[in-house]
């Protein structure tokens, strides 16, 4: 995770519980399943402090409107395809300079409780 420096702000988006079409098997290709999603974001925010006023910060709750839509009006066939989806949704924001998502599948092995991907962009 990149380091937080002075002035900026980390904004994350813990636990996002969707449906999504994932995998490549014939049942996972028919059937919705919960996927979770994690975003670690990093932006400038002296402007948000300084003015108090939510056009000057990320908001946090378009981001994640956007990341709902995306994820649950597409299909999947790789983990690695969907997160780097969900990062190119939250990189649309200009005001970010750093972001990281994770994406969890619970229960894609038998003995394990999830499988995840993490990838980052920054600017």
């Amino acid at each position: 995770m990149a380091r937080l420096e002075s002035g900026m702000a980390r904004i994350r988006i813990k636990d996002l519980r969707l449906r999504t079409f994932i995998g490549i098997n014939e049942d996972e290709i028919k059937n919705k399943q919960d996927v979770l999603i994690n975003i670690t974001v990093l932006y400038p925010a002296e402007e948000a402090v300084a003015e108090n006023d939510i056009e000057h910060a990320v908001n946090y709750r378009t981001i994640t409107k956007a990341v709902i839509r995306h994820v649950e009006e597409h299909r999947f066939a790789l983990l690695e395809r969907l997160t780097q989806e969900v990062l190119a949704v939250v990189m649309q924001h200009p005001q970010v300079r750093y972001a990281e998502v994770e994406v969890d599948k619970p229960h894609a092995l038998r003995f394990a409780e999830s499988v995840s991907i993490t990838l980052a962009e920054h600017r």
